[in-house]
């Protein structure tokens, strides 16, 4: 016989089942947000409908290529979506099983047959019928919006995927067809069709175009909070160090350096160093955000050019950005084809001229910049390749070569001035703790700058290899030849390795040997006299080098995928061989290294 203890007690196992249903509100918003993304998605999947299906003579290699790394972005967060959106959904049909199993529930059926009972817990009952529509009507609610989702997101893989087909094949015969003939010779004198509304189909070309950037800044914030903050850091760091020498006293210490590009208030140097750097925050990028990036730059560059550089050299430059402009706008226009490549034709002769007149203007004036003289003879070269290609009708080549002597020119001008901000940054921070520990302030700065300038170097040509690639339409192509290059297994025996994890392995070695070479520099120890005499700093300093040794070495090991437990057993063996006879051989090693980091022995 049940008790009323045993009713109250179903009666309260049902409120607990029912109260799960709440459950299904935390989702929701996320699922909102979900749909607002899948608009901004929708719009941006007709825009390249259109573009793609428009045959439309004016789309290029570069609009294609950016539509395929748009639609893979669309594509993956869709798919992310859809793994999310089955997660909520395995949740709801956990939860509608629960419930519905509730009407198993012979205890509670007898409730609701037996006249007696359903008075005896009627206020219960109550709430029970209250809860359960609460509940049936947030599961239907839930239920529809997962499902309608769902079938957003699957339309939209599915033409994500035809539309991705669709592109790379339009890629592929432009990219078969770039070194044929593509159009008529220029000579060859066609009819000109003029839209039927000029203004139009401008304001069409912008909006899309606009539309289509909008969405792709909009989906890599992340990236471009991280960059701004990287820039930031390097703006307080110099900052820092300024003040820290104004509050001592040390500034007039700094005339001997002759900083060029560092200063109190350094916000030119930060851009600069924030916009060289953003090529890497996105490897993958569409040909717009390596666009932006050198418009951002050569803006940046005309601000600071107007009192540090000659005025024929600041006019030279001026009319170098004016051409860029030129040419970055022109496709917006909306003129007919024929009509549009007359316009690149004179752009191109125009900027194949003024790189000429530069390149013998100024030979010997710069004769101490060869890199940007060769960049100079590149980018007169490209252009004049343009110049062919368009008269030949290879227009794609022609569009390739343009853009890429352009952008190879601004970039490699940034990164002079990159090299420059970064060198003497450090310099800064060496003569700042310098004087803040009250060391000697002059040091022989030139061979350290040098030490310092070839990494930033490296690290210059690495930047300027991916932007100069991603304009020739290569980046792609090349970054999956070098990564089967090295992600290829190789084997010795049982001995199993990737040429990228030896190259990894070794690079992160080189970095750690780098950094406890040069860490010292950052608290004034540059090895003269001065800082002999601070032994507690030299101990940390030798112990932080140690420190970086291991560290670099045991991270290169953990992310290279070298086999450890190969290794295990040499250090092990090795090991062995110290205990067995290799004592005094190990000690006197451990003292040679003790006397170069801690130098307590100086000639006088």
């Amino acid at each position: 016989t049940l008790t009323r203890n045993d009713y109250l007690m179903s009666i309260e196992r049902m409120f607990r089942t029912l109260n799960k249903a709440s459950q299904l509100e935390q989702p929701v918003p996320e699922i909102n947000a979900m749909n607002q993304r899948l608009d901004e998605d929708d719009s941006a999947i007709s825009i390249i409908k259109d573009r793609l299906n428009s045959n439309n003579r004016g789309l290029n290699i570069r609009n294609v290529q950016m539509f395929i790394i748009l639609l893979g972005q669309i594509h993956n967060d869709t798919r992310t979506f859809a793994s999310e959106l089955h997660l909520y959904d395995s949740t709801l049909d956990s939860i509608k099983k629960q419930i519905f199993d509730l009407r198993k529930d012979t205890v509670i059926r007898h409730i609701f047959r037996d006249t007696a009972l359903r008075a005896s817990f009627k206020p219960q009952l109550q709430q029970l019928r209250g809860k359960w529509t609460k509940a049936d009507s947030l599961l239907k609610n839930v239920n529809i919006l997962i499902d309608n989702t769902l079938a957003r997101t699957s339309d939209n893989l599915i033409s994500t995927d035809e539309l991705q087909l669709q592109a790379l094949g339009i890629a592929k015969i432009t990219g078969s067809r770039a070194f044929g003939k593509e159009r008529k010779y220029l000579w060859e004198q066609g009819k000109v069709n003029f839209p039927k509304s000029f203004s139009g189909e401008f304001r069409n070309k912008v909006s899309s175009e606009k539309k289509i950037t909008q969405y792709y800044y909009s989906h890599t914030h992340n990236q471009l909070l991280m960059l701004l903050v990287t820039g930031l850091i390097f703006f307080l760091w110099i900052f820092y160090n300024f003040r820290s020498l104004e509050k001592r006293g040390g500034l007039e210490s700094l005339k001997s350096f002759k900083f060029h590009y560092v200063n109190k208030i350094p916000l030119f140097a930060s851009i600069i160093f924030m916009l060289n750097l953003a090529p890497l925050f996105d490897l993958d990028a569409p040909f717009v955000y390596i666009e932006s990036i050198e418009f951002f730059l050569m803006i940046t560059l005309t601000v600071s050019f107007w009192k540090r550089i000659p005025r024929k050299v600041f006019l030279v430059w001026i009319i170098f950005v004016l051409l860029f402009l030129s040419q970055s706008f022109s496709r917006y226009l909306g003129l007919p084809f024929y009509l549009g490549r007359w316009l690149s034709l004179i752009i191109n002769c125009a900027s194949s001229l003024l790189g000429i007149y530069t390149l013998r203007r100024f030979r010997k004036q710069y004769s101490d910049h060869k890199v940007l003289y060769l960049t100079g003879i590149l980018y007169t070269l490209f252009n004049l390749l343009a110049v062919l290609c368009n008269l030949f009708g290879r227009v794609t080549l022609m569009q390739v070569f343009s853009t890429s002597g352009t952008y190879a020119f601004i970039q490699t001008v940034a990164l002079i001035v990159f090299i420059g901000s970064v060198t003497e940054a450090f310099l800064l921070q060496i003569q700042s703790s310098r004087v803040r520990k009250d060391y000697k302030e002059y040091f022989d700065h030139v061979e350290i700058a040098k030490g310092i300038s070839r990494l930033v170097v490296l690290f210059a040509i690495v930047i300027w290899l991916v932007v100069f690639t991603t304009n020739m339409n290569l980046y792609n192509l090349l970054s999956f030849k070098i990564s089967k290059l090295l992600s290829t297994s190789h084997a010795i025996g049982s001995f199993s390795f990737t040429l990228g994890g030896i190259i990894l392995f070794l690079a992160i070695m080189w970095a750690a040997n780098f950094l406890q070479k040069y860490i010292a520099y950052f608290f004034g120890d540059v090895g003269d006299d001065s800082s002999f005499s601070d032994k507690s700093q030299r101990a940390r300093l030798m112990i932080t080098r140690l420190v970086l040794l291991v560290a670099g070495f045991l991270l290169g090991v953990a992310l290279s995928g070298l086999p450890t437990d190969r290794i295990t057993v040499v250090l092990g063996a090795f090991s062995v061989g110290i205990g067995l006879g290799l004592q005094s051989l190990v000690n006197n090693f451990v003292s040679g290294i003790l006397l170069i980091f801690d130098r307590p022995l100086r000639i006088g």
